[in-house]
């Protein structure tokens, strides 16, 4: 049985930072893919970034986050992190983690791809 388990969400002024854990259970550990979400009320939730759990990782961002959010995951790879830098009003959210088998580029960033999810954690950045 797969199950994750978000934390690290919390209430952050602008420019500031946060570090989202994920701790999964029942995944392979050398492929899947593990993925950020986010949602806010009354929109679709968006795919923030993933990481592949094989070899290389080859981790993919949404052109939202590039440069400020990097994705990681630990060696025994029961563990994914988001570590978010400069963060804005705009990165208000409930972030959800999400775990899949094997994806192909495109799909990696797609809701509909993940049958696995977290219950989420809440960032609130304030300006």
């Amino acid at each position: 049985q797969v199950q994750l388990v978000e934390s690290g969400g919390g209430s952050v002024q602008a420019g500031g930072s946060l570090r989202l854990s994920c701790a999964t259970s029942g995944l392979t550990g050398n492929a899947d893919n593990i993925a950020w979400f986010r949602q806010v009320p009354g929109k679709e939730r968006e795919g923030v970034a993933a990481i592949w759990t094989g070899p290389g990782s080859f981790p993919v961002y949404a052109d939202s986050v590039k440069g400020r959010f990097t994705i990681s995951q630990n060696d025994a790879k029961n563990m994914a992190f988001l570590q978010m830098n400069s963060l804005s009003p705009e990165d208000t959210a409930m972030y959800y983690c999400a775990a899949a088998g094997f994806l192909t580029v495109r799909r990696r960033l797609q809701r509909g791809s993940y049958p696995y999810w977290g219950q989420g954690t809440q960032v609130t950045v304030s300006s």
